[in-house]
């Protein structure tokens, strides 16, 4: 198993790179640089071609082994890693970024989504299903890895290595990952798919895909299991920032405290599923500790709030208030790697030439479910209050525990 999960930490790690690069380097670059914050706002139009995968997906199963696709794609974004290294950065003054720059970041984001279907359905064809719990686990922490990486360690060292440098850099550590996804004797040892198995007519594509057991259930799972906490998650910070907790604290509890426990969770979700542990009852177990810490958070709120208590340096709620913080994020990242597991064993019930699809489309939902409530928790924090809006979030933590009782036997 050493020799499979070995090149997919390595390349689910260069995976990473881009959002990392993205979320954490970018905005402050152009910061920094004197954009305005609506201009920073807008540079998140980047990352389009990852709500689009499904567009290319099918080619992906259609056309070549997923291993070409991958080494192919690595490789391309090598090469625009290298172009970029070649122009000169965002400068002040500027209305926006130069058109250039734009277009190959959102090439890169293209890439990187073609890589990221690729990758995601040769670990599908790859792993065994007693694999599954380990395999997703190095999918997780790998890919949280490469987005601190490339979003907090090339920052810090921007100033040293200079924008040339920061993408020669990245370049070069691309197409390592591309000659890594070309040679590992793993992947070399794929079957193509048999000459048998086409890719369905157009019109039925969509029929196909969806009548593969277990894929509405767990659609819908995906869609919703991260609502309540992912609004949490984003509002609860600013909550903590409102009542006095500083922001460099908060950044050190909130940013390096949360990944740690982040990985930490996945770490743990995977050995659990290796040591035979049934899935379901996995992820009811985790929903309903994640739903007691989100009750702790909102009877916290409602404390401070109704007896005016304080959050100084040194007191018993200042504390509780910020490990509730890492403790969400650490069964966050258990869940996580958990409900991964479930859709890739999923898919694995998909014809091959479907898989590519399959997982995409429930990666797509995936993202979007987390999408969906973190973008608008400010604006219902705001419209409804504090109070009212995490009471919802409660409501909303509950209802995957509810769904779970409609889990198919196929994924059980």
């Amino acid at each position: 198993m050493r020799g499979k999960l070995l090149p997919l930490a390595g390349l689910y790690l260069v995976q990473g790179l881009p959002y990392g690069l993205q979320s954490g380097l970018l905005p402050l670059l152009l910061r920094a640089r004197g954009f305005s914050l609506t201009r920073v706002g807008l540079a998140k139009a980047l990352y389009a071609p990852w709500l689009l995968k499904l567009a290319w997906a099918p080619l992906v199963d259609a056309r070549g082994s997923t291993r070409v696709w991958l080494t192919c794609s690595t490789a391309g974004l090598g090469l625009v890693c290298g172009l970029l290294a070649g122009l000169p950065p965002p400068g002040a003054g500027q209305a926006g970024v130069p058109a250039a720059v734009a277009g190959l970041l959102l090439l890169l984001n293209l890439g990187a989504a073609v890589q990221d279907v690729a990758l995601d359905a040769l670990a599908v064809q790859l792993l065994e299903p007693a694999e599954l719990g380990p395999g997703n686990t190095v999918q997780v922490v790998a890919y949280k890895l490469g987005a601190a990486l490339a979003g907090g360690a090339l920052l810090a060292l921007l100033p040293t290595l200079s924008w040339t440098r920061l993408f020669l850099l990245l370049a070069a550590s691309y197409w390592l990952a591309a000659a890594l996804a070309w040679a590992a004797p793993a992947l070399r040892r794929l079957p193509r798919p048999p000459p048998s198995e086409q890719r369905p007519h157009t019109v039925h594509f969509l029929r196909a895909v969806l009548a593969v057991p277990g894929t509405l259930w767990t659609a819908g799972f995906v869609l919703t299991y991260k609502l309540g906490e992912q609004g949490a998650s984003s509002l609860f910070p600013l909550l903590l920032l409102d009542r006095g907790v500083s922001a460099p604290e908060l950044g050190l509890w909130n940013g390096v405290g949360a990944m740690v426990c982040s990985i930490a969770g996945s770490s743990l979700g995977g050995t659990l599923l290796a040591k035979h542990w049934e899935l379901l009852p996995l992820l009811k177990l985790v929903l309903r500790l994640r739903l007691g810490g989100l009750a702790c958070q909102t009877a916290l709120l409602f404390h401070l709030d109704a007896l005016g208590a304080s959050l100084g340096p040194g007191t018993i709620l200042r504390g509780a208030a910020l490990l509730s913080l890492c403790l969400q994020h650490f069964l966050g990242g258990l869940v996580t790697t958990a409900t991964f597991t479930g859709m890739m064993r999923c898919s694995q019930l998909a014809p091959r030439a479907l898989q590519a699809t399959h997982y995409s489309l429930l990666a797509t939902l995936e993202l979007l479910g987390k999408l969906l409530l973190g973008a608008l928790a400010g604006a219902l924090a705001d419209g409804l209050g504090p109070h009212p809006c995490f009471s919802l979030l409660l409501v909303l933590s509950a209802l995957p525990l509810v769904y779970l009782g409609l889990a198919p036997s196929t994924l059980l």
